[in-house]
Formats: structure tokens, sequence, C-alpha cells
């Protein structure tokens, strides 16, 4: 019943990077982009917060998890992809929201890069002051 239930893509979204993860009932092999998470990711920091709800679930063994992701950086997508997998795995199983939600791994992040303004060179930046 567990594949029929993950085999639509559940979205997370951090910055401007969006991620369609997919749950899939397996060993705990992962794919990003049809790579390897360090592979693609770089950096082990990212791969531990992108697969942070499975270490809080418990589920690490338990699920396969294929994810694409594009936009932002690799920050964001890492961000991205947690939020996915922790969507996901609330939907497989409904008791995990509680422990999840304490983690605030349910939580998408709202912080967005601030519009630049008119007069200035960017969102916050001015342009050099000459008094004369």
């Amino acid at each position: 019943m567990a594949t029929e239930i993950s085999n639509k893509p559940l979205t997370g979204r951090r910055k401007e990077a969006v991620a369609r993860v997919q749950l899939l009932p397996g060993t705990g092999k992962h794919l990003v982009n049809d790579r390897t998470p360090l592979e693609y990711l770089t950096r082990e920091t990212l791969v531990q917060t992108a697969f942070h709800p499975l270490v809080v679930a418990g589920a690490e063994g338990k699920y396969n998890v294929v994810a694409r992701v594009h936009g932002g950086g690799l920050t964001g997508q890492a961000g991205a992809i947690r939020l996915g997998v922790a969507r996901a795995l609330v939907r497989e199983d409904e008791s995990l929201r509680a422990v999840l939600g304490r983690a605030g791994l349910l939580t998408r992040d709202p912080r967005m890069k601030e519009r630049k303004k008119y007069g200035q060179p960017g969102a916050r930046k001015r342009f050099q002051f000459s008094k004369r």
C-alpha cells in the first residue's frame, strides 16, 4: 500500500529552490537529480540537512528517496528536499506529524530575497552620497 500512496511526488520549497520528492519503500538509497546526494549537494552537511527528517522519524533504512530539484543554490535545494521528505513521511505515516512538527521540519521557511528598490543599486545598498 505504501508504494501506491507515494507514487505522486510531494513538493518542498525554500528560497527559489523547488524539490519534487518521492518516497519509496526500500533500503535507504537516495537519488538527487539522478546522482548520489553527496555528488550533487557536494557537502556532507547539506546531505545531512536534506535527509534529517528520516533521522528524526527513525526511518533511515526504510525508504529510498528520489528527488528532482531546480532553482536557487545548493543550500536552498537541500532545504527544499528536507521539507519534501518531511511531507512525504507524514503522508506515509500520519503519527509522525507530531514528531516532525516539534522538530520544525514541516514549516516552510518563509524567508525570501528582498526586492530591489528604485533609486538604489540593490535591496538595501544605496548609491554613494556626495555632499558637494
